[in-house]
């Protein structure tokens, strides 16, 4: 008797123990049904990019990717009105870029009278160049009689600023003949 009061007792004990886990189990599992819906709320949801777009509810009718890693910030930018998409640019001063006609011939006219002064000094220099020059013989100064090779050295000199002057000269008159059928036609190039 006393061995069946024994397993009897030990029985009751496991009995009881199991009832202490099961109840264990229900309070656990009763905590986590409590608590998932702010576990839910803190878990970062997934965020996808439809072309430009992001968004945590992809369209299957697009190809989302969804990112990995940190969350996104959009930030929207402003719209541009109609009306303000057409009105001319300006510059950092605030003045209109656009130019009217009489304005324009007025530059074009002070550009060529620019043009003008710097091709009538290139054309002087040019000048003085070529009477130095002496056709290919500049006169020997007092120095360069007893040294040939200073003599050389002018002479070098010379031709390469004469070639100098007469590509300035060139270029001058190119511009000039640009700018001239516009100044005075009013045409456009």
């Amino acid at each position: 008797m006393i061995s069946l009061l024994h397993h009897r007792c030990l029985l009751d004990r496991v009995v009881c123990d199991a009832q202490s886990v099961r109840a264990s189990w229900v309070l656990a599992l009763g905590l986590s049904l409590a608590t998932w819906p702010i576990l839910a709320a803190s878990e970062p949801q997934r965020i996808y990019r439809c072309g430009n777009a992001y968004t945590n509810q992809p369209d299957p009718s697009l190809s989302c990717k969804p990112l990995a890693g940190g969350s996104v910030t959009v930030i929207e930018g402003t719209r541009v009105q109609g009306s303000q998409a057409v009105t001319p640019l300006t510059h950092a001063s605030g003045v209109s870029a656009k130019v009217d006609s009489t304005e324009q011939r007025q530059r074009d006219a002070q550009a060529q009278a620019v043009l003008q002064a710097e091709l009538q000094k290139a054309q002087r220099q040019h000048v003085e160049l070529l009477r130095e020059w002496n056709n290919g013989e500049p006169e020997r100064r007092a120095d360069e009689h007893r040294q040939p090779q200073k003599y050389q050295d002018r002479v070098a000199q010379l031709r390469s600023a004469l070639q100098r002057t007469e590509a300035d000269v060139a270029g001058l008159q190119r511009e000039l003949s640009r700018l001239s059928p516009v100044a005075f036609s009013g045409a456009k190039p």
